[in-house]
């Protein structure tokens, strides 16, 4: 087993390793120079090291995850430039911007597909906790002429441990903190053991792991008994409070089980297999979100509110489960190397919402019900099947190539449901037939897509120092959908009634499309091993259905959810990237300095909005923009103990057209007159020019780190890393009452002591306890506060909806690492 190596680590990308080479016959320890550590990749569909790979990519490996405390991808993206993840805490999605490009506001995540993510060869979306990872790929930009599954961005690839052939060994690893609003104390444990089962040839490693965040958001106004509980009680009662309203301290727990097993046979020389099962649980209790600051000030409720507490009504518990089974495998053929990666993946989720602002702003009825509450039971559920071929060419000539097939089968259900307890008695004086008891609304859909893409890409070195590459991608998919919803407790009294979910008819829709996309390369190497590159590459993201029904000709009085003929389904965005770049190693290996210049053209915008009736959320198509920045990262040894990294980059993303009604369509017939329409059309339309939301355009980090030598064969590391970013915008051009989000900086402390099987790392994450807002849930019109009164939700004086997700207060905590080898 490779015994453990301390690494000297300036910040979360780079680390430089001490490697000393003793000749056991001299008597005095000749120790070969430090330098700059090369980490290996496959990013390119073949071995080489990032720094010499004429692409935009950043490969952290396993010791430096550990040594800056790097457990997921939103730790990963701070110190990566061009990377934004928006931190929305466990419970919700945090949605992944390259270089700017979102039109999305600032809102409950979707999956916005502009970025890939593969586990090893196999694309799946996941979140994924970074436990036994060998390292984490970032590529910057499309990546459909090198990868199966086509993108928008770029691709973020998650390289797992291999099974080792010839060796049994293992690690434990455990770590507890706390955090500083926080009751309870964390941990995580782990677990990973290797063993051939035949030497050389077949082994098999297994790996598990559990994490537990004691959570730091108190939940201080649950009602008791939903439907019975008034939610909004006499707030300068004790008595009548403490009757109705419950507290829920550190609601936002969760808890993450991974495991992991995999077999690997190696016959040969020219053949290997490895089967993979992948196994991640995740289970949330809240949303990291808080209204301080955010209720109407009409609301008593107002002060009430502290920094970590949530106004929500009832409790938000959530559970995601993701399996993936894969099987890859690889055959030297000579001339090239065929590689099939078959992969079979499964994910769950089910969850639970306060919905009762979304019911007061569709129809302000629901209020006059004192012990009003709603909320959802929303579930889903996917199925995957991916296929990859490739064949990469590996002959020593000026030509090299990679030609590939790709097929998936996406299959999803979802059924949301919302409850309104005892509206019914209140409403009605009596219960009502119902699929369910207190059932309000219920929506299902059934999705299949079906997408089939040939890509590839073909290079000539013209020299030992001029290549140039040309890539295509192919492609056609498919989508059929169904969906249906119904509203139990008022259809009963237009003669609709409802005794079985199976009595629920479902609209079919249908999208398909096909098309292709380019890309070129050209690479120039100097004589002083300065690498330049200049590519223009093209992204795709497919179109589909919202999974709605459409609107009936006459609506009702009361609640419904469909969708109007533009809401129904949305179109392919595609952009296209120019990027000019460098890649330079100085002084021996020991200063690395990197930059690239990019513009990004960006059409028919995919955007996520919400629906005319009902408020759902939904995706349609906002035009065309760009971004247009710069990217830099330097790192370097500083004598003999010290180490460096620094990046910095900036992304102005716009509009590059106007995008009418991009929030909201302000018509006279809603009742405003023409006077209103005039002057509030331009703040609910898109203009060129108008900022894109969700990331900032500044984002900078810089780490340093010192190394020494201890107690005569021990190390010690110490690392201090800062992460900053300027502001965000919440909506573009801060349009339909849209806000600014200050910019903040995070710094982490870490000091480690090693020997040559173990470590024991102090840390603290967040050192300052910096308190900022990543991102809100809703806006200022649910508040009370629109721009315009007009466009004011109504009962803003009772609203708990909007909000703002925050950062995780400071952490401390102590952490080890045991390797053996038996």
């Amino acid at each position: 087993m490779k015994t453990f190596k301390p690494t000297l680590v300036a910040a979360a990308i780079a680390s430089s390793f001490f490697n000393t080479a003793v000749a056991e016959e001299a008597a005095t320890e000749a120790k070969k120079e430090k330098s700059l550590e090369v980490i290996q990749i496959t990013a390119t569909r073949r071995s080489g090291s990032a720094q010499e790979a004429p692409l935009n990519i950043t490969a952290m490996d396993s010791d430096v995850m550990k040594d800056q405390n790097i457990a997921q991808l939103e730790d990963v993206a701070r110190w990566v430039p061009g990377l934004t993840i928006t931190d929305q805490g466990g419970r919700e999605g945090s949605p992944i911007i390259v270089r700017g490009l979102n039109t999305n506001s600032s809102e409950r995540a979707s999956d916005s597909g502009t970025v890939a993510t593969y586990l090893g060869e196999i694309p799946l979306n996941i979140n994924l906790r970074l436990t036994d990872v060998q390292r984490v790929e970032v590529l910057i930009g499309p990546q459909g002429t090198l990868y199966g599954a086509g993108t928008l961005g770029g691709a973020i690839r998650y390289m797992l441990n291999e099974p080792v052939l010839d060796m049994t060994e293992g690690q434990i690893t455990g770590d507890l903190f706390s955090l500083s609003q926080s009751d309870g104390m964390g941990g995580e444990a782990g677990f990973v053991f290797n063993t051939p089962l035949i030497e050389d040839e077949l082994a098999v490693r297994a790996s598990v792991n559990h994490y537990h965040n004691p959570g730091y958001l108190d939940y201080n106004f649950v009602v008791r008994e939903p439907g019975v509980s008034l939610p909004d009680p006499d707030w300068s009662n004790a008595d009548d409070v403490a009757a109705n309203i419950k507290q829920v301290e550190d609601a936002n727990d969760e808890d993450i089980t991974t495991a992991r097993i995999s077999l690997r046979w190696a016959p040969n020389e020219t053949f290997e297999g490895t089967l993979n099962y992948f196994y991640q649980k995740q289970e949330h209790g809240g949303n990291s979100i808080t209204q301080y600051g955010s209720i109407s000030p009409q609301n008593p409720m107002h002060d009430l509110v502290g920094k970590y507490d949530s106004a929500y009504r009832v409790e938000e518990p959530n559970e995601q489960t993701d399996e993936l089974l894969s099987l890859e495998l690889k055959a030297d053929l000579g001339f090239a190397e065929l590689v099939s990666a078959s992969g079979w993946s499964t994910y769950e989720q089910q969850g639970q919402r306060d919905q009762t602002d979304l019911l007061y702003d569709i129809w302000s009825g629901y209020a006059a019900f004192p012990a009003f509450v709603g909320y959802t039971n929303d579930t889903s559920d996917q199925d995957s099947f991916t296929q990859e071929l490739r064949l990469v060419s590996s002959s020593d000539g000026p030509w090299n190539w990679i030609v590939g097939g790709y097929y998936n089968k996406f299959e999803s259900k979802s059924d949301d449901r919302e409850y309104a307890p005892n509206f019914d008695l209140f409403d009605y004086g009596s219960d009502v037939p119902n699929i369910e008891d207190d059932l309000e609304y219920i929506a299902l859909s059934q999705s299949e897509t079906t997408e089939k893409a040939l890509f590839g890409e073909v290079g000539y070195a013209f020299n030992d120092q001029l290549t140039v590459t040309l890539g295509a991608r192919f492609y056609e998919y498919e989508i059929e959908s169904k969906s249906g919803s119904a509203t139990p407790l008022y259809d009963v009294y237009d003669d609709v009634l409802y005794s079985t979910v199976q009595d629920i008819a479902l609209e079919p829709t249908s999208a398909e499309d096909d098309g292709s996309l380019f890309k070129l390369n050209a690479n120039y190497t100097f004589d002083n091993g300065v690498v330049t590159y200049f590519t223009i590459s093209e992204g795709f993201r497919i179109g589909g259905s919202n999974g709605l029904e459409s609107c009936p000709d006459v609506l009702p009085d009361q609640q419904i959810v469909c969708a109007l003929p533009n809401e129904l389904a949305y179109t392919p965005d595609t952009t296209t990237n120019y990027e000019l770049g460098i890649k330079s190693t100085w002084l021996g290996n020991k200063l690395h300095f990197n930059a690239a210049l990019f513009s990004v053209d960006w059409d028919d915008a995919q955007i996520q909005s919400t629906t005319v009736n009902g408020q759902e959320i939904i995706t349609s198509n906002a035009g065309s923009a760009r971004s247009q920045g710069v990217e830099l990262s330097t790192r370097a040894l500083i004598g003999d103990n010290w180490t460096m990294y620094a990046t910095y980059s900036y992304a102005k993303a716009e509009l590059t057209e106007d995008a009418p009604f991009l929030f909201d369509v302000i018509k006279e017939e809603d009742g405003f007159s023409a006077q209103e329409v005039a002057v509030m059309q331009p703040y609910y339309d898109g203009a060129d020019g108008d900022r894109l939301p969700g990331a900032p355009e500044h984002q900078a980090s810089m780490g340093i780190g010192y190394e020494q030598e201890v107690f005569g064969d021990k190390y010690l590391n110490i690392n201090y890393g800062i992460t900053a970013q300027s502001d965000v915008y919440t909506k573009v051009g801060l349009k339909a009452d849209g806000e600014v989000l200050p910019g903040y900086a995070l710094s982490n402390l870490s000091a480690q002591i090693s020997g040559d099987m173990w470590s024991a790392t102090v840390y603290v994450n967040n050192l300052f306890d910096k308190y900022a807002f990543t991102s809100t849930r809703r806006d200022k019109s649910w508040a009370g506060d629109a721009r315009f009164e007009a466009k004011n939700r109504e009962l803003p004086e009772l609203q708990r909806v909007y909000g703002h997700y925050i950062t995780t207060p400071r952490t401390i905590g102590v952490k080890f690492t045991y390797n053996f080898e038996l």
